[in-house]
């Protein structure tokens, strides 16, 4: 997997030299997909509600990929978090590479199980992610180590909340997260990779690169 990182004031773009196998939480092409792009788009923020007619997210994005004239499946999120914030950070062993890439504010910080905003089950809400994280790996993983990337990706950040002391401001408790994160993960065809978790070396490189990832993005963004 080769890949190339466009930045502007308005949006991160990561393209990948052919497709890669990728698993997100996007609101444009999420889920499992082929992706040829990944998209981080900067959006303004909501928090007064002084704006009640909103676009279909995803709308938004796919207008700015067709006016890019990006060719291929693009993977697209939605941030408030300046382009400034924007970090990465890449570790490799044993022919094994991960990268991280990360953008954030903790604005609308959130503990895990705090009271949610949004009262009704489906009921519409702004989804503008403000941690919003994407793994590059060369590795080869299986669908099920996706899935444990998630995890170890969501444990690094939680982990590196509570280091940075970040409250929710809904409960007063150290947030583990925001009200709106995004996470992608995405592969390539390199060495095979089984496991992902805690106990094994590729666990440990992403942890780590995610939880630098974030604390240098945080503080840019504070």
């Amino acid at each position: 997997m080769e890949l190339s990182v466009e930045l502007t004031d308005q949006y991160c773009h990561i393209a990948f030299n052919h497709p890669v196998r990728m698993i997100s939480s996007a609101i444009l092409n999420g889920g499992c997909q082929y992706a040829n792009h990944f998209l981080n788009v900067k959006v303004d923020a909501n928090f007064n509600g002084e704006k009640s007619d909103f676009e279909l997210p995803n709308i938004t994005l796919q207008k700015l990929v067709d006016f890019q004239k990006w060719k291929g499946n693009c993977v697209g999120m939605m941030t408030a978090a300046l382009m400034s914030s924007f970090r990465s950070v890449r570790m490799e062993k044993q022919g094994v590479w991960i990268e991280v890439f990360v953008t954030s504010g903790v604005s609308n910080a959130r503990r895990a199980g705090d009271k949610a905003d949004y009262r009704l089950m489906n009921e519409d809400c702004q989804k503008i992610g403000t941690i919003n994280i994407l793994l590059a790996t060369n590795a080869t993983l299986t669908d099920a180590s996706m899935v444990e990337c998630i995890m170890m990706v969501a444990e690094a950040k939680a982990a590196c909340l509570q280091d940075l002391k970040v409250k929710s401001p809904q409960s007063g408790l150290v947030a583990t997260g925001t009200g709106t994160d995004s996470t992608a993960i995405a592969c390539g065809n390199g060495p095979a990779v089984d496991y992902c978790g805690k106990h094994v070396l590729f666990g440990e490189m992403l942890a780590k690169a995610s939880y630098q990832a974030l604390q240098e993005s945080l503080s840019e963004s504070k």
